[in-house]
């Protein structure tokens, strides 16, 4: 079957047609000629089926007998089905203050393990707090060990950079053979 791919909002239907002269398409494919717009009618109207209008931009206008319903139909469905197929890749955060301490570390990066197994890209951010704003480097450090923690399942998207009083990388997860 040939796809086709028209816009439901641009098509032109049976009377709607208003060109003198149309290229007219079966519904096999075969090409029927150029003919007047009400005789291409008549045609798709004794096979009981729709003129639809596929290229108007052409000179003259292409026009398709097809049955339409059918083919909003199987649009529809196609529609459906590509969106059913498609993973939405979500951002998990995960947020450090400079000063964490080892068993929070191990707990955020476990965490952020099974995010990257899952598919998702997560963004590790490290907050500085009053005067640790002052030790920025505390915090490239952290995040310097996290990135080489999640090196195995992960890999860096963008690299740290520091937003405020926040200091943020995001790891997104690594290709699967």
């Amino acid at each position: 079957m040939e796809v086709l791919t028209i816009s439901n909002k641009e098509m032109q239907i049976n009377e709607d047609i208003r060109e003198k002269e149309v290229r007219v398409i079966d519904v096999d494919g075969a090409q029927l000629g150029i003919m007047t717009s009400e005789a291409a009618l008549k045609i798709a109207y004794d096979k009981d089926l729709d003129l639809v209008k596929v290229a108007p931009q052409a000179k003259p206008p292409v026009c398709r007998i097809m049955d339409y319903g059918k083919f909003c139909f199987e649009q529809a469905k196609r529609e459906k089905e590509a969106k059913k197929n498609q993973k939405v890749v979500e951002i998990k955060e995960i947020r450090m203050f400079s000063t964490i301490d080892t068993n929070d570390f191990n707990t955020k990066l476990n965490h952020a393990r099974k995010f990257l197994e899952a598919g998702d890209k997560i963004k590790v951010s490290v907050r500085f707090r009053k005067r640790a704003i002052a030790h920025p480097h505390l915090g490239a450090e952290l995040l310097d060990r996290f990135k080489e923690a999640c090196s195995d399942v992960g890999v860096v998207e963008k690299p740290a950079k520091m937003e405020g009083r926040s200091l943020m990388l995001i790891i997104s997860p690594k290709a699967s053979k």
